[in-house]
C-alpha cells in the first residue's frame, strides 16, 4: 500500500486572495494517479482553500477572550467548509478517471492535543481499503484538547505520518511544487542544489519554501514528519507534481527526480 500526498500548492493557486482550484493540474494529476491499481490512500493539502481562513482567524493561536472565541469558532466553520469543498472537487475529478475515491473528513474522527493528533480511529479507513476504495483525506481544522486554543490546524503531512505507522504502509510519496529538498530556495536562488537523500544526520540550514507563509509549516514541517516516519523504517519521497509524468512514475515504483527521506 502507498500513501500519496497531493500538495495544496499543486492543486490550487496557493497565493490567490480567494480559494482557487488549478483545474489543469488537477486533471493531469488525477490521470496519472489512475495508473496505480493497488491499495492506496490519498491525502491532499488545503492550499488556498484552507490557508486563507486559517490565517485570517488565527486558528491555533491562544484564545483572547469571548469575542476572539466567537471569531475563531466561525473561522473553524469557514475553514472546514472550504477544505471540504476542495475535497469534493478532488474526488469528483478522480471519479472521472474511474478511481473509486471516497472523501473522508478528518475533523469528524480526529482530535488534536497541542496541535498534534491525540485521537484517531483508523478502523473506517481500513474497511474502505478492504473493500477496494481509495480513501481521500485532507488537511483540516479540528478540535484541540488544549483549552487555551480549543481549535488547531491538522496538516496533511501529519495525517500521513500517523496513518503510515498505524496501517503498515509500504511507501509514502509527497508531491509538491518543487523537485524535493534543496540547499536553498530554488525559486529565488538559481544555485540551489537538490539533495537526493535526507536522513536525521543530514545538515539542513534552510528548506525550499521557508520564505512562503504556510500555516501548516511548509517544507520544514514535511521534513520533520517524514524523518519521524523513517525511524519506523518507512521511506518516503518528495517529488514535483507540476512536472508531467512524475506522479505516474512514482506510484509505479519507477525512478523519478526527487528527494528520498530514510
Amino acid at each position: 500500500m502507498i500513501i500519496l500526498k497531493l500538495g495544496g500548492s499543486a492543486l490550487t493557486i496557493k497565493d490567490a486572495d480567494k480559494p482557487t482550484i488549478d483545474d489543469v493540474n488537477l486533471d493531469r494529476i488525477a490521470t496519472e494517479v489512475a495508473s496505480y491499481n493497488q491499495d492506496m490512500i490519498i491525502v491532499h493539502g488545503a492550499g488556498s482553500f484552507g490557508h486563507i481562513h486559517a490565517r485570517k482567524y488565527a486558528i491555533g493561536d491562544r484564545i483572547l477572550g469571548d469575542d476572539d472565541k466567537s471569531n475563531k469558532t466561525m473561522g473553524l466553520c469557514l475553514t472546514q467548509a472550504s477544505v471540504q469543498l476542495l475535497n469534493y472537487k478532488v474526488i469528483s475529478k478522480l471519479h472521472e478517471k474511474n478511481i473509486p475515491a471516497v472523501g473522508i473528513k478528518p475533523s469528524t474522527f480526529i482530535v488534536n492535543k497541542d496541535k498534534r493528533i491525540d485521537e484517531c480511529d483508523t478502523n473506517l479507513i481500513r474497511k474502505y481499503l478492504d473493500d477496494g476504495f481509495v480513501p481521500v483525506l485532507y488537511g483540516d481544522a479540528v478540535l484541540d484538547k488544549n483549552d487555551e486554543i480549543r481549535y488547531s490546524i491538522l496538516s496533511g503531512d501529519q495525517i500521513i505520518t500517523y496513518l503510515a505507522k498505524k496501517l503498515n504502509t509500504d511507501r509514502v510519496i509527497l508531491s509538491s511544487d518543487v523537485d524535493g529538498i534543496y540547499t536553498d530556495n530554488p525559486k529565488t536562488n538559481p544555485d540551489a542544489k537538490l539533495i537526493d537523500i535526507v536522513t536525521k544526520d543530514t545538515p539542513l540550514t534552510t528548506t525550499s519554501n521557508d520564505n512562503q507563509a504556510d500555516v501548516t509549516g511548509g517544507m520544514a514541517g514535511k521534513i520533520r514528519e517524514l524523518l519521524e516516519l523513517a525511524e519506523y523504517g518507512i521511506e518516503s519521497q518528495i517529488i514535483n507534481a507540476e512536472k508531467e509524468g512524475n506522479i505516474k512514475l512514482a506510484v509505479s515504483g519507477r525512478q523519478v527526480k526527487g528527494t528520498i527521506i530514510k
